[in-house]
């Protein structure tokens, strides 16, 4: 099982989520966050803003749907422009579910 945690455009959120919805991706915990990028923010006439709004998905999918999850988050987030966002994935070595206590059973 894999961890994605996606950081994208606060515009682009609705069509993401809808976008994994259709590619049998539905569950995901989303929160707004603030952030910048390599350009270390934006400058609009004499204001400099250091940090922009965004919005982080995290994911956990089985290893076989990753690169289908990570595809549709590609297509789906881009603008390109600086500033559309970035995937990052990593392994799940173990999960519990809090109502029973238990492991998964399928983490690794």
């Amino acid at each position: 099982m894999k961890c994605i945690q996606t950081i994208i455009r606060p515009e682009k959120e609705t069509e993401v989520i809808q976008q994994l919805e259709k590619a049998g991706v539905s569950a995901l915990t989303k929160w707004d966050v603030l952030g910048r990028g390599r350009q270390r923010g934006i400058q609009v006439g004499s204001a400099h803003y250091n940090e922009l709004p965004k919005v982080c998905l995290m994911l956990m999918v089985p290893d076989e749907q990753v690169q289908s999850a990570v595809g549709v988050i590609l297509e789906s987030a881009r603008t390109g422009h600086p500033g559309d966002g970035r995937v990052f994935i990593s392994d799940v070595k173990s999960a519990y579910t809090i109502r029973t206590g238990r492991p998964d059973p399928k983490p690794e």
